[in-house]
């Protein structure tokens, strides 16, 4: 996305407004060009980001995330992956079991909400890891795995590793 054309016309609305001043604000207003640009540019991206992020809430388990490239911004969009087809029960059980929950993650269509969260250092850097392997942001990573941790079916815990199980290992599926 090219945000040349956004700062241009800001730049070409102030000189408009400053023309109705005088002499005075002209000059003004031409010196103001070049810091406006750089802070119109900046919150420009700033909504972007917003705006990415109040999507991603409702996409969930999907996402759009933004990313500065040469200076402009690009949204990647994450969709999540489709159900396996029923002629293979154990690629769906392990897609169902690994896969984020779905649905929305508020109640209200447009509202979102900040938390802090306060993490040990090794959990941050752990979901830090998580959300670079999945190529989505560690904000997007934690609201799947809220989201997850919320629709897992009553009754259903996360596994515990077994004796056979590193710490780390994924376990997927569930027996019957």
């Amino acid at each position: 996305m090219d945000l040349n054309r956004y700062a241009e016309e800001l730049q070409r609305q102030l000189a408009t407004a400053a023309a109705a001043g005088g002499d005075d604000a002209r000059e003004l207003a031409s010196r103001l060009t070049a810091p406006l640009d750089a802070a119109a540019r900046l919150v420009l991206l700033n909504a972007l980001s917003d705006a990415a992020g109040e999507i991603s809430a409702e996409l969930a388990p999907g996402s759009v995330d933004v990313r500065l490239r040469g200076g402009s911004p690009e949204f990647v969009v994450t969709v999540p992956a489709a159900p396996a087809p029923a002629a293979e029960p154990a690629a769906a059980a392990s897609a169902q079991a690994t896969a984020p929950a779905s649905g929305p993650v508020d109640g209200e269509a447009n509202a979102t909400t900040r938390t802090t969260l306060r993490l040990p250092d090794h959990l941050k850097t752990q979901a830090e890891t998580a959300a670079a392997r999945d190529g989505v942001s560690v904000n997007t990573w934690l609201v799947r795995a809220v989201a997850a941790a919320i629709e897992r079916p009553a009754g259903r815990p996360a596994a515990p590793p077994g004796p056979d199980q590193r710490v780390n290992s994924r376990v997927t599926g569930w027996v019957r």
